[in-house]
């Protein structure tokens, strides 16, 4: 449903990573190879077992690395099948999936981000039982909830290789200096408004606002205990408790002023930035970016916890990315073990080991807590714990993209007062909502 993955918003110094988260930036490459050498130079095996092309999104040397030694993993699995790789950047590669859809031409294994699988199931093939059986992937290896990354109409479409949850990250060092009481794993709403305000000094702000779709939407969901779309797929963006816990969330700008309103609509990330760049106490972000935030070229000590809790609890949604198999692809079999091995503990440990993401493998998610220095390694475990509790799957919708474009740039006249949150709600809801 939402694009959570915008990780070029972290210094790429820093990232061990690709985008939420959800998963690339960087450099751009057509989707016919990303390896220098033509269309086939990624490409081997005896090709006994039939020819398997894999498309996933990649910018930076990081991503590409993880691409081209996950290949070498399928390869090794399964020799007589020859493996050609596919990458370009993340901002290109759903435009050209869009193309490639339209001519019925996708590639056998078809990487894809959860948050816009709504957009693309149809370009895939739905995964039975006896698909799994075959692939040798068995559900019960995968973490609570991940298959519902994948899934949508009660169809799985593919199997994730990562999983996210939103968390909100602090500035220790600004807490210190304000005498404010840090977030604990089960802390309240009114424990975030006191150290929100508490945090805001002439100096800095408690919060950065957010601009993205998790990234503004995931405390009114966490405080509502309510999705903007309804589990049968419907938008659902003028539930009274939505709308009362998303003009909270603007009020942080509006009446609390511990808030920066966003100076412009090109400023997609800012709240994050914000916190990044050390001028905030307090900013909500993907998991995808701790790491990042651990290791901060700001140079503050960074904490993080999970999204606070109100009277209704503290829904969290999990994301994700996985990869699926083309409706167009004409060698099945093949497809399923290269679908297997890209999922395999070896592959995942992999991921896991380099810091790059968070597996949905369950035996190989311990590893990835030690890309994070021994002094923060248990609190950044634990964090993920709470993050990851009882997290529920996103309602999906076709029309969630239209919906964000449209919500995205107007969210900076609610920051400024200009709209109030309800009327831009509504006026989403009577654009979007009945199709």
């Amino acid at each position: 449903m939402w694009d959570s993955p915008k990780k070029g918003l972290l210094m790429q110094s820093l990232q061990k990573k690709a985008a939420a988260a959800l998963l690339a930036t960087g450099m751009t490459c057509s989707l016919v190879a990303c390896s220098g050498g033509g269309d086939n130079a990624s490409a081997s095996g005896n090709g006994s077992g039939g020819s398997i092309t894999w498309d996933m999104w990649g910018g930076s040397d990081d991503d590409l690395d993880w691409i081209s030694q996950t290949a070498d993993i399928v390869r090794k699995q399964n020799p007589d099948i020859e493996l050609k790789t596919q990458t370009a950047s993340w901002g290109d590669y759903f435009t050209k999936l869009t193309s490639n859809m339209s001519s019925g031409n996708l590639a056998c294994i078809t990487s894809m981000n959860g948050q816009k699988l709504s957009g693309f199931y149809q370009a895939l093939s739905p995964l039975t039982d006896e698909d799994l059986e075959k692939a040798g992937i068995k559900k019960e290896d995968f973490t609570d909830g991940a298959l519902d990354i994948m899934t949508f109409n009660d169809n799985l479409y593919g199997i994730p290789y990562d999983v996210s949850a939103m968390m909100v990250f602090y500035n220790k060092d600004m807490f210190a200096e304000t005498g404010a009481k840090e977030p604990t794993l089960d802390w309240t709403f009114d424990d975030f408004n006191e150290a929100a305000k508490k945090t805001t000094t002439d100096q800095h702000k408690g919060f950065g606002i957010g601009m993205g779709e998790f990234q503004w939407m995931a405390l009114p969901i966490a405080l509502s205990g309510t999705q903007p779309v309804t589990a049968d797929g419907n938008i659902d963006l003028t539930n009274p408790d939505f709308v009362k816990a998303a003009e909270w969330y603007a009020d942080l700008v509006l009446t609390e002023k511990v808030a920066d309103p966003v100076p412009s609509a090109s400023e997609a990330g800012w709240g994050e930035e914000q916190y990044q760049n050390g001028n905030v106490a307090m900013a909500v972000d993907g998991t995808w970016n701790a790491y990042g935030y651990f290791n901060n070229e700001a140079g503050f000590k960074a904490g993080a916890t999970r999204l606070p809790q109100g009277d209704n609890g503290s829904l969290g949604l999990i994301l994700g990315s996985g990869f699926g198999i083309s409706a167009n692809c004409d060698n099945r079999d093949a497809a399923l073990k290269v679908l297997g091995s890209l999922v395999s503990k070896e592959a995942q440990d992999l991921l896991s080991s380099s810091g790059r993401s968070y597996p949905s493998r369950i035996e190989s998610q311990a590893q990835y807590f030690d890309s994070f220095d021994e002094a923060v390694r248990e609190e950044v475990k634990a964090a993920f714990d709470a993050a990851f509790k009882d997290q529920q799957g996103q309602n999906s919708t076709p029309v969630w993209s239209q919906v964000n474009n449209y919500i995205q740039p107007n969210l900076v006249s609610v920051y400024t007062g200009q709209t109030p949150m309800s009327q831009m709600l509504e006026q989403a809801q009577a654009q979007f909502g009945n199709k």
